[in-house]
């Protein structure tokens, strides 16, 4: 049994509505995109079943005719210094919606790049 290795890290979090679009593109999927350009360990996109933003309207899968814009959350984590530099890349993407940054620890098991 390999000891894990951890290592301080920094959690990106990106709140966007699924119909969200930037270059005719969903904001989540281009902000994906050059996080992976930009040589980040990672990126992933989770869809909310209900929430509500700057609108104040509730976005829900329970109606029909609100579940085209569900919210959705991107999650990027790398060291703090990549994730730093990584924000002025989305600033265009973002606006003025929620961006979260959150200290985190990264455990890597085995080596590095290895997969299981």
């Amino acid at each position: 049994m390999t000891t894990p290795v951890t290592e301080r890290a920094l959690r990106l979090t990106v709140l966007v509505g699924e119909s969200d679009l930037a270059h005719h593109r969903p904001v989540y999927a281009e902000i994906v995109h050059r996080a992976h350009a930009a040589g980040l360990a990672g990126a992933s996109v989770f869809r909310g079943i209900e929430g509500f933003g700057a609108s104040s309207m509730i976005h829900t899968q329970r109606l029909l005719s609100l579940s085209e814009d569900l919210p959705v959350a991107v999650v990027v984590v790398d060291t703090e210094e990549k994730v730093r530099a990584f924000l002025p890349l989305i600033e265009d993407l973002v606006g003025d919606g929620p961006v979260v940054l959150d200290a985190c620890e990264l455990v890597r098991f085995g080596g590095a790049g290895e997969r299981r």
